[in-house]
């Protein structure tokens, strides 16, 4: 597999700052998994008393790690640690029964070598799907997984995670609640087969909050809808997509389904990761956010809004620099949602290009052509027949984005 070593046009000059979490530790290692000497074996080791939330993948043909997660994500097991162990380079999906296998393997020689018991233990794979797992490979860095484990190595996680990404994603914040301060980082790897329709590509946010495991599965699934399920690529649905958030519980401030400024920082550090993705998208010169408004409901306004940003004619338009709102026009038609065809307008960022059916009396090709060459874009449409309201957000498709997918297992 090919790993990608330009970096996106679009990437933050900085890996953040990353607030370490009391409760959390990380550990990377060179597993052999992936070509070359970088690293793609990861363990995350969460003490005791932490509770997990977890979404995962819509797909029908999701990997044995995703299938074995599900299964955990509800069962409780009181007074135990828990861990994560990811590897890159292979999904282990579509590998049947040798798939499964490697998960029991791994999961079992973890939980002796960390005591944990494997209802505790999380797995993750990404990369290549179809090819089989060499597992033991995993296995035979356990030891040095396990001894070199420290709150700082954040950042190593970030970067062990990857494949085709052209930089390591993190975010992080504090939030200020009536007990004090709560920390909230966390990581991400995705860049192509983006279309989540879950949660996402593999992100794990940790969080030293003292909240109720039901509470935090609420909030996060909320969460979800208006931040990785509003993102696209590519429209491929991954078949090892996974969300896992975190909460040791080590700050003492309690907080719940109601806490207003907890919500608001999960959703940031969410929004943040979210839209990191996007901006590694493969290929992607350009960010572009679609708002939708004046739509019968929130659903509809999200179908027209998704319709526009997984566009391939709409994304090489913005990649090509061209204004050509006809494909926008096009986009909104073939939804599948309602629309007034005289009633809606087009914006491209505040530049009014097209109403009552028909382009602007005021709208100029320079001015369109001018917005254009920004490297952020907002594609802004009002349907004009209601109150619904949606933002997603994507990227342009260049000829980049072929030529990492044509090479991707050369």
């Amino acid at each position: 597999m090919s790993i990608v070593s330009n970096i996106s046009p679009l990437a933050p000059k900085n890996f953040p700052i990353m607030h370490s979490i009391s409760g959390v530790r990380f550990a990377t290692a060179n597993a052999g998994i992936k070509s070359g000497d970088s690293e793609d074996a990861t363990l995350i080791l969460l003490e005791p008393e932490t509770v997990i939330a977890g979404l995962f993948t819509s797909s029908m043909t999701r990997s044995a790690p995703v299938i074995d997660c599900q299964n955990k994500i509800g069962i409780n097991v009181e007074n135990t640690g828990a861990a994560i162990i990811v590897n890159s380079g292979n999904a282990n999906a579509f590998t049947g029964r040798h798939g499964e296998l490697a998960v029991r393997e791994i999961i079992a020689e973890l939980s002796t070598r960390v005591q944990i018991p494997v209802e505790r233990i999380f797995s993750s794979s990404t990369g290549v799907i179809g090819e089989l797992l060499e597992y033991q490979k995993i296995i035979n860095v356990f030891d040095h997984l396990v001894d070199s484990l420290h709150v700082s190595k954040i950042e190593n996680a970030a970067r062990a995670i990857m494949t085709t990404d052209t930089f390591p994603k993190g975010s992080s914040v504090k939030v200020s609640s009536s007990g004090g301060k709560i920390t909230i980082s966390g990581i991400a790897k995705g860049s192509g087969m983006i279309a989540p329709n879950m949660g996402t590509m593999l992100v794990y946010i940790f969080t030293d909050a003292l909240i109720d495991k039901n509470d935090l599965q609420s909030i996060v699934s909320d969460l979800n809808e208006e931040t990785f399920n509003c993102i696209t690529v590519d429209s491929d649905t991954s078949t090892s997509d996974t969300l896992l958030v975190s909460a040791t519980g080590k700050s003492g401030i309690r907080v719940n389904n109601n806490d207003l400024d907890f919500r608001e920082g999960l959703r940031k550090v969410m929004l943040d990761l979210a839209h990191q993705v996007v901006c590694d998208g493969e290929g992607a010169s350009k960010f572009i956010e679609v708002s939708v408004t004046g739509a019968v409901d929130r659903k509809e306004a999200k179908l027209h809004a998704m319709s526009i940003a997984n566009s391939p004619l709409v994304k090489t338009a913005v990649a090509g620099e061209d204004p050509n709102w006809g494909r926008i026009v096009m986009a909104i038609g073939k939804s599948g949602a309602s629309a007034d065809r005289d009633k809606l307008s087009i914006r491209l960022g505040d530049i009014l290009v097209a109403e009552d059916g028909w382009v602007s009396p005021h709208y100029k090709e320079s001015d369109g052509a001018a917005y254009m060459k920004r490297q952020r874009l907002n594609l802004n449409v009002d349907l004009g027949i209601g109150t619904g309201s949606a933002k997603v957000w994507t990227c342009d498709l260049t000829d980049r984005y072929i030529e990492i997918n044509a090479d991707y297992r050369s």
